[in-house]
């Protein structure tokens, strides 16, 4: 079976897009406020394959990867994000510096989300909830209501339990939580996953 590099199924998910959210989606990659930026120029009136690759030069592939699962949750194209995302969980990049693979999406063992993996030692070790809490709510991965049931929890695991648990149906969801995660308690990550 050929092996496929992210860039190639980048291009494939964004050729599998209708017309019209492929249009939704270049507006909107030009349109994203965080650096590095791309060049309505570059992508404007140009095919899946053209973009794909702007993509990748612009970020790396592992963060073209990441901003195309962000704009197209952001353009209602959620299963479509979670195939990209599905679709690049076995994926590995070469990285130079350090002459290691590396995981682009939630690393796991036997198939298991990073979530599922590690939900007693995340229940114990994560202390501060409620800017996770802050952050899911603002990203859509949870409501008020289940927002306002974990922050009545009277204490840190009490809330973790309710959030993993809430958490736990959707996969989607699951991704958002690694990655906010990942930027607020990165060297918590890396200590779960260095011992998977």
């Amino acid at each position: 079976m050929e092996s496929k590099t992210p860039k190639k199924l980048l291009a494939e998910t964004l050729e599998d897009l209708t017309k019209e959210n492929f249009q939704k989606f270049v507006q909107d990659l030009v349109d994203r406020r965080q650096e590095p930026r791309v060049r309505r120029c570059r992508v404007e009136d140009k095919n899946f394959l053209v973009v794909a690759d702007v993509m990748v030069s612009t970020f790396t592939e592992k963060k073209a990867l990441s901003v195309a699962a962000e704009i197209l949750r952001g353009i209602q194209c959620a299963a479509e994000a979670q195939q990209l995302r599905k679709k690049f969980r076995c994926v590995s990049v070469w990285r130079k510096s350090d002459r290691s693979l590396k995981c682009l999406f939630p690393p796991s063992s036997a198939g298991k989300h990073f979530l599922d993996e590690h939900f007693s030692q995340l229940i114990h070790r994560v202390t501060c909830v409620e800017p996770i809490l802050d952050q899911l709510l603002q990203e859509d991965a949870i409501q008020q209501e289940a927002y306002n049931l974990i922050r009545s929890k009277p204490t840190s695991q009490a809330k973790m339990r309710e959030l993993l648990d809430h958490l736990r149906a959707s996969p989607a969801h699951k991704d958002i939580f690694y990655n906010i995660l990942k930027k607020q308690q990165k060297h918590l990550v890396e200590d779960l996953e260095g011992n998977s």
